[in-house]
């Protein structure tokens, strides 16, 4: 999982890093240093190592150097990401889209309040990640959700035809299913059970029993599992409550957890939603699938202008591992 988090804290680090602003100089021949420009704007090798590191070098064998083949489609993708992603903070700067540096907190504040207090920092170590580096990261990613957010969004709208139209199509995905609202007892053994099973043909309330003999944590509440469809609990409880009406109590039912008693307190059958009760969520689901679209078409548009010069030699000497300054060249 900590992998999985550092990546996504440190993907966009290399254009953090001082990627952007800086111009390649036209030479005879390529600099060894650089791996790639984008209108003028330079990927470094250096950067690209350590970046092409963090994304792959982890979860690769930890023994020795991977090969060549291994490597390979990983410096593809990722130059790939990290040319996207220029392109976008160029078109930000050309909007003077900016985010302050309170925005930049905030967003290192949602991240870090997943993890308890340290832990988090412990996440930064395992990447080679500092704090700086990690806000200089996090104002990359605010500035280009910003760019969509001011020139992309707003063009995506959907009208009234359409959102019944996805409606009357996809009917089948806006209906609640049948529920059952129930209460159990729990108890370890057979013999016990069938105690709490007389109490209760005696005239002992449910709930009252529930609280005095049941071991699962519901019984606090008279054993109330409150509602819940077919699939949420396990099979076992499934196969005796749905075929028990309101006020009916089940026999002893064996399960992994113990010994159980079911009663079903109420049942809702299930019915279709009709428009005006899920027009918001059709209404969200459409406008996220015309945003995702734009957005991709916004990319291609701005990378397919994009002067992009890849620096071959280099990026084929790349194995993985970050070089030292006197090794750079290939």
């Amino acid at each position: 999982m900590r992998l999985a988090v550092i990546r996504r804290l440190a993907s966009p680090l290399v254009l953090a890093l001082g990627l952007a602003g800086c111009s390649q100089k036209d030479k005879e021949e390529p600099d060894a240093q650089v791996v790639a420009t984008v209108n003028g704007e330079v990927i470094g090798r250096a950067d690209f190592e350590r970046e092409l590191e963090r994304e792959f070098i982890p979860s690769s064998t930890e023994s020795g150097q991977p090969s060549p083949e291994e490597v390979e489609p990983y410096k593809r993708a990722l130059l790939d990401t990290l040319i996207s992603r220029m392109v976008l903070l160029q078109e930000a700067r050309t909007h003077n889209i900016t985010v302050t540096p309170d925005e930049v907190d905030r967003g290192v504040l949602r991240l870090s309040s997943d993890y308890p207090t340290g832990n988090f920092n412990d996440v930064l170590a395992e990447g080679q990640l500092s704090m700086a580096q990690l806000k200089a990261n996090e104002a990359s990613r605010l500035t280009i959700e910003k760019l969509f957010a001011t020139t992309v969004y707003p063009r995506v709208g959907v009208t009234e035809e359409e959102l019944r139209a996805d409606y009357a199509a996809h009917e089948a995905d806006y209906t609640i299913p049948e529920r059952v609202r129930a209460a159990q007892i729990v108890v370890k053994g057979m013999d016990e059970a069938r105690r709490v099973q007389a109490q209760l043909r005696s005239g002992k309330k449910f709930a009252e029993l529930a609280r005095k003999y049941s071991l699962s944590a519901d019984a606090r509440v008279g054993g109330d599992l409150g509602f819940f469809p077919r699939g949420q609990m396990p099979p076992a409880f499934d196969a005796v409550v749905f075929t028990l009406q309101p006020g009916q109590v089940s026999d002893v039912v064996e399960t992994e957890y113990g010994y159980h008693l079911f009663r079903v307190l109420e049942k809702k059958p299930g019915r279709k939603l009709e428009f005006n009760e899920v027009r918001e969520q059709v209404e969200a689901k459409l406008l996220a699938r015309g945003r995702a679209e734009a957005q991709a078409k916004y990319e291609q548009d701005l990378r397919s202008k994009a002067q992009v010069w890849v620096n071959e030699a280099i990026l084929q000497a790349i194995r993985g591992r970050p070089v030292t300054h006197a090794a750079a060249k290939p």
